[in-house]
């Protein structure tokens, strides 16, 4: 685990009538947003999400929060808070109700649905409280207020958290489109209100905060895809997150205006549209969607609907680009990213684009045409929030260092003091008491690895191995020595992967371990663990120098 800032002690005892606040992730990187709050020894949970990994994370499936700090106290747990349906909010519950299965779990009905399709396929059931803006109800110690906000995905709530330390307004992931497609706007004047009852800290979305302006509309995208759509002669593949019921309700009624049948593709895609659609949500024509198995009995006129869009390696639209999905992405064909890239994909969606582009697929992304707007508010309207909201104290959240920052600087600009811009980051801990806010310390956070069906096993030390075996290779060395006298029996026999072939490259290193070998036995030194340290400097300064490479060295000294 990493410790944030071995400067700051680990928090003293909770004091009375005081707030404590703790992110174990979200804050300095995209995805895997999860805030505990404890007041009075219980606790609250806003959002338990995931990340999704990085190159440099080889084989890792997924990341979740670190939740060694509420471990020991899930008994304190009054209930987890979903604002909205996205992995990165909603991903890691499954891995926490594993440790405490009973924890509420209070959202809107699409966030709900979402999360018990999710917990249904591990054969998990917890107690749902469903909610929608408006509603103000207690748990526990904790008086929480429900607001409406609008975000890529319907139903997104932010939370006003109310206790005797004060008020807290988180808002979630949001944006302020003024003509969304559900018609469900941000409640500004529920904003405003709270604003004037006196909002102590107002916990805010960085994920814009640099991009200057406001955020185009939703609907701006429709004639792009419009377009696409109608000027495509062969078949139009369309990626998505698998979450986006307003981009795919659009693609939907763009595909049945130009008398195209649609099929979804992926398992977590097919599974929340049916929801989608059950619950109202998304609104599809009488037979316009059709088994993807039945394809074949449509020919061009189709609209493909699939995840992957940010290039994970077993999502259906890598595997097309891989050509081992049995939709074959061909010449004519158009693939359409309707979503941005998460800082940390980029190489393996230009990769995945490279191959579609050779197989002849026309590609069209956010680059060249205006297919996707992003679901977060920009800087003009985190402005237009502070203006109204009048905050005592402001933390952004969600995004990375530069977002952060970029927030804490407009909330300024609107008059609220430096020292009450808290840019934080995981692990750092806020207390608050009667409107005062200060941080308290820090706790130590790390990453939790899912890998397979591992999970929290695999270490940064296993990742480094993997990394070096990815791009430096691998050489192992066997000598056999005479216990007596050290003589070098047989070997040393060397066996190199992703190195090189070519194993007469070895016979002068092996003059050089055999020399190393004698000179370390005549200096008195014995034992296996010793000798096979001189077998792995002396192989790991030739590869070095000659080679200029560290590839994995794994010596074995065996005494007979």
């Amino acid at each position: 685990m990493n410790h944030p800032h071995p400067d700051l002690p680990y928090p003293a005892k909770l004091e009375a009538k005081t707030l404590r606040i703790v992110a174990l992730g979200g804050i300095g990187e995209i995805g895997r947003n999860m805030t505990v709050f404890e007041y009075e020894g219980k606790l609250l949970i806003v959002d338990c999400g995931v990340l999704f990994p990085e190159e440099s994370q080889p084989g890792i499936d997924l990341i979740l929060p670190d939740f060694s700090y509420i471990r020991e106290r899930l008994d304190d747990v009054e209930a987890i808070f979903l604002t909205h349906g996205h992995e990165d909010h909603i991903g890691a519950v499954p891995y926490l109700l594993r440790e405490r299965v009973d924890i509420p779990i209070i959202g809107s009905k699409l966030t709900l649905a979402f999360i018990e399709g999710k917990l249904k396929e591990r054969r998990i059931t917890a107690p749902m409280v469903e909610v929608k803006e408006g509603m103000r109800q207690k748990f526990g110690s904790f008086d929480l207020e429900f607001v409406a906000v609008n975000h890529s995905i319907p139903d997104s709530l932010a939370v006003a958290i109310r206790t005797p330390a004060g008020m807290v307004l988180a808002t979630g992931d949001f944006k302020m489109d003024q003509l969304p497609l559900d018609g469900r706007v941000t409640d500004l004047a529920t904003f405003a209100r709270l604003g004037q009852e006196g909002v102590d800290l107002f916990m805010v979305d960085s994920t814009n905060a640099d991009v200057p302006g406001f955020t185009v509309s939703e609907r701006d995208i429709s004639p792009v895809l419009d377009r696409v759509i109608r000027q495509t002669e062969r078949r139009v593949i369309v990626t998505s997150f698998a979450s986006h019921v307003h981009r795919i309700q659009q693609i939907i009624d763009v595909a049945h205006l130009h008398g195209r049948k649609v099929a979804y593709v992926g398992r977590s895609m097919v599974r929340n549209m049916k929801l989608a659609e059950d619950l109202g949500y998304l609104k599809v024509p009488n037979n316009l969607i059709v088994d993807s198995k039945d394809l074949k009995n449509f020919g061009d006129k189709v609209v493909i609907i699939c995840t992957g869009s940010q290039g994970e390696p077993l999502a259906a639209l890598a595997r097309m680009a891989n050509g081992d999905h049995e939709i074959q992405v061909g010449k004519g064909d158009t693939v359409i990213f309707a979503s941005s890239l998460i800082p940390g994909n980029e190489n393996s969606v230009y990769r995945m684009i490279n191959e579609l582009t050779r197989f002849g697929a026309n590609i069209v992304h956010k680059g060249n045409a205006m297919i996707h707007v992003s679901g977060h508010a920009s800087a003009g309207e985190l402005l237009y929030c502070y203006n109204i909201v009048k905050p005592k104290n402001v933390m952004p959240i969600h995004g990375e260092w530069r977002h952060l920052r970029a927030n804490a600087e407009l909330a300024i600009k609107t008059g609220v003091p430096r020292t009450k811009a808290l840019v934080v980051e995981n692990g750092i801990v806020i207390d608050m008491n009667d409107g005062y806010v200060d941080i308290a310390g820090a706790i130590p956070v790390g990453y939790v690895y899912v890998d397979g069906q591992s999970i929290g096993e695999i270490t940064e030390s296993s990742l480094k191995d993997r990394r070096v075996l990815g791009e430096e290779g691998f050489i192992s060395i066997v000598v056999v020595i005479e216990s007596q006298t050290g003589k070098i029996i047989a070997g040393p026999d060397i066996h190199a992967r992703g190195f090189t072939e070519d194993e007469a490259l070895f016979n002068e290193v092996k003059g050089m371990i055999e020399k190393a070998l004698a000179h370390a036995v005549t200096g008195g030194i014995n034992g296996t663990h010793q000798l096979q340290q001189v077998v792995r400097r002396t192989v790991g300064s030739w590869v070095g120098d000659k080679h200029r490479r560290k590839p994995m060295i794994v010596p074995v000294v065996i005494e007979v």
